[in-house]
């Protein structure tokens, strides 16, 4: 069980969410706009943040960019809830450090799936010795490798847990531009799996 907030300004989109994760087993809070989740996350961090990318008063990018900033929030797993329309914006909170996102209406299989799979690998990745997954961005991860800045920018989804799909979509480009800058990245890493890669870059951001 795990403590998730949830901040949507859609009651209805909260009940509906919530209900599908307190199903799962989950204590779950929630917050009707962005400034109001933050302080619930701020004065109590959850162990896992929903949020909806268009809100009044502060939107998601505005929330995740203040609990990024503030040691407490700083590695908690965040998913963002968009519509199919919102695209660029999806790209955006993906850049400022979302760990995933969800396209509404939500499937109960994939919301449970996606959360189920963000606490599993912050379980296993996010603790507190050394670099975290969160702190791979692709500046650091260019320097440290010595890769184009696309191949760095590739490989940090990579580390996030992204599929090669999913990165094409975040970046908007081609899913065979996504393979061949990989191929590219693995031959340079003298590495062959997603997995290796990934180790590789945690162990070189660790020194």
């Amino acid at each position: 069980m795990a403590k998730i907030l949830i901040i949507d300004d859609d009651a209805k989109m909260r009940r509906v969410i919530g209900s599908i994760l307190v199903g799962d087993g989950h204590e779950v809070r929630e917050a009707r706009n962005g400034r109001e989740g933050t302080e619930m996350a701020l004065q109590e961090p959850p162990e896992l943040i929903i949020c909806d990318v268009t809100m009044p008063e502060m939107n998601g990018h505005r929330v995740l960019e203040k609990l990024r900033g503030d040691p407490s929030t700083a590695g908690v797993p965040f998913i963002f809830l968009t519509g199919w329309g919102e695209r660029e914006d999806l790209r955006t909170g993906m850049n400022l450090g979302a760990d995933d996102y969800l396209v509404k209406p939500v499937a109960p299989d994939e919301l449970s799936a996606a959360v189920s799979a963000r606490l599993q690998r912050h379980r296993l990745t996010g603790a507190p010795r050394g670099t975290s997954v969160a702190e791979a961005t692709p500046e650091k991860i260019a320097t440290a490798l010595d890769l184009t800045a696309r191949e760095a920018e590739i490989l940090s989804w990579v580390v996030k847990g992204k599929t090669n799909p999913e990165i094409g979509i975040i970046l908007g480009i081609q899913l065979t531009t996504v393979k061949k800058h990989l191929e590219s990245t693995f031959r340079k890493l003298g590495v062959e799996t997603r997995t290796a890669a990934v180790t590789h870059v945690l162990e070189m951001l660790n020194g």
